[in-house]
């Protein structure tokens, strides 16, 4: 694909160690394609079973595989892959499926932006989590050491805190491809 270039090289800046190229193409065309892109090493002339013992392989060296694919001969590898990524715009019903996420264009420049908004949608729900919690501690022994008021950890703890998570929540909106 035409994307594959610039998205493979922008998924080695957020740090992905590995990019392979798992195809059922014949071995000269994988290499070419793989030193055109830039992938890291490629498997060539594999059948749906072959991806499948190439995932459960990769998960036993890594320990964390992500699987791209968009066919029915993608299926059983993207739902052994810790994540499973389906290209919707020209992926297979079977595909889409049994991914775990669905990029909804058939463009792998798209896939270095969901890297990262994944990453920063877990920091803002681990940020949330800590927030809420320790609010709602803090309130709990307030209120037994009566220096606060019920109403008042209801209103700030409960209340408060919830339109704190939301906004905080909502700098999410902000993330740019």
């Amino acid at each position: 694909r035409e994307t594959s270039i610039k998205a493979v090289a922008k998924l080695k800046e957020a740090g992905l160690h590995k990019v392979i190229m798992l195809t059922g193409d014949n071995p000269g065309t994988a290499r070419a394609i793989a030193g055109k892109v830039g992938v890291d090493e490629y498997r060539a002339e594999l059948l749906p079973e072959d991806k499948l013992v190439a995932v459960k392989d990769l998960l036993g060296r890594y320990g964390k595989v992500a699987m791209v694919g968009d066919g029915v001969n993608d299926a059983p590898a993207l739902a052994t892959a810790t994540v499973g990524i389906a290209m919707g715009g020209a992926g297979t019903d079977t595909a889409m499926e049994t991914a775990d996420i669905v990029l909804m264009a058939d463009d792998l420049s798209k896939l270095p932006y969901a890297v990262s908004l994944s990453r920063k949608a877990l920091r803002v729900i681990k940020a949330n989590i800590t927030i809420s919690i320790t609010a709602q501690l803090t309130f709990m022994i307030l209120t037994f050491m009566d220096m606060v008021t019920l109403w008042m950890a209801v209103l700030f703890a409960d209340t408060g805190i919830a339109l704190l998570v939301i906004l905080n929540g909502m700098r999410l909106l902000k993330v740019q491809d």
